[in-house]
């Protein structure tokens, strides 16, 4: 059965919040880290590679739409969610290396 993440990621200044989607979590955090410091990207252009935040989901329809609205949450809402998993947003990366 596939596994969707929506995800959350940070720069090392923890000044920047990105949230994606994908169905590789680790190839994603892959070709985040691959980016960083290039202009290709959102990511790339603000350092964002450190996962800080993710939430696992069986439908696709259902991970988008759960990416959509945390898209739309203020910064402040976005830190709140964070803090009930990772209160002090330790880099979980290494969560999908085995």
């Amino acid at each position: 059965m596939k596994v969707y993440y929506v995800y959350i990621l940070t720069n090392p200044g923890k000044s920047v919040l990105y949230v994606g989607v994908t169905n590789n979590l680790r190839r994603r955090l892959d070709e985040h880290r691959a980016n960083k410091g290039t202009n290709k990207s959102f990511t790339g252009r603000y350092y964002c590679h450190k996962l800080i935040y993710f939430e696992e989901f069986r439908d696709i329809r259902y991970a988008i739409d759960r990416e959509k609205e945390l898209k739309g949450w203020t910064r402040t809402r976005k830190e709140e969610l964070i803090a009930t998993m990772n209160p002090k947003w330790h880099t979980l990366n290494m969560n999908f290396y085995f």
